[in-house]
């Protein structure tokens, strides 16, 4: 179990949380090393803008420990998989984390961690609960209307904390560093192939796309033009979705590389 890791998943979180930030679309407000302005004031009533901006190593941890690290248990899940559930639910509520990691274990999905869904993920593959689990976090994120505001950020994010949560996981199964490298490094090609081969379906579908309604204007004499633009926004779809997880796997290639190479 990961009894006492807070601090080591603190650190990953907080490089990304960053410092001061108060993005007018960001519809938490304004923050400071991700604890947002109504966190913060749930612990010191009143607090404004400029005590969250100065706010003390000692209450970011208080703060996380008892917001974040708590609710999801994370004294008591497997290392690794205590990072990714962590760092989701710093991002997106601890809650919400949990619902997601019982999906990926197969337990009801409660937002409460109990005896079966500490069993469930203790006999589930690390590894795997760890990769989609931070899969279904990128979906979830996908789906929100500042997405494409946050994209770019956010997957990056997501493939950090992945690469790092699998090198946790593996550090404390107790992988020597050679063959956790070897393992990093697969996961990395893994991730770079799946990105090529979503990068040339993308061009394949925007070419084939193209030539749409040559047959039928050879036929008629005339083209179909609702036929031509219902099928055009099909392969725009098609087209978006693989660049878009093309990108996303391109950043988690280069996650698991910056890891291995730690490694």
């Amino acid at each position: 179990m990961a009894s006492g890791n807070l601090p080591a998943c603190l650190k990953v979180s907080l490089v990304h949380e960053g410092g001061w930030s108060d993005h007018p679309k960001d519809p938490g407000g304004a923050t400071m090393k991700g604890i947002t302005l109504a966190t913060f004031r749930r612990f010191k009533p009143g607090a404004s803008k400029t005590q969250l901006r100065n706010i003390s190593q000692t209450d970011v941890e208080f703060i996380y420990r008892g917001g974040f690290w708590s609710p999801i248990r994370g004294d008591d899940l497997p290392h690794g998989v205590d990072l990714a559930t962590f760092d989701f639910g710093v991002n997106s509520g601890p809650s919400r984390a949990v619902r997601y990691l019982q999906a990926v274990v197969g337990v009801k999905a409660d937002g409460k961690i109990g005896p079966g869904t500490l069993k469930a993920v203790i006999l589930a593959d690390k590894k795997k609960t760890i990769q989609r689990l931070c899969a279904k976090r990128l979906g979830f994120m996908q789906s929100l209307k500042i997405w494409n505001t946050f994209k770019r950020g956010w997957s990056r994010r997501v493939a950090d904390v992945e690469a790092m949560a699998v090198a946790m996981w593996l550090a404390h199964a107790g992988t020597p560093p050679a063959s956790r490298k070897i393992e990093l490094d697969v996961e990395a090609d893994k991730a770079a192939g799946k990105a090529r081969t979503q990068e040339q379906g993308a061009g394949g579908a925007a070419g084939g796309g193209a030539t749409v309604g040559g047959g039928d204007a050879a036929i008629t004499g005339e083209p179909n033009w609702l036929l031509i633009a219902g099928i055009a926004v099909a392969v725009i779809v098609v087209v978006t979705v693989l660049v878009m997880k093309s990108r996303q796997n391109k950043d988690r290639a280069a996650a698991y590389k910056a890891v291995a190479a730690a490694a």
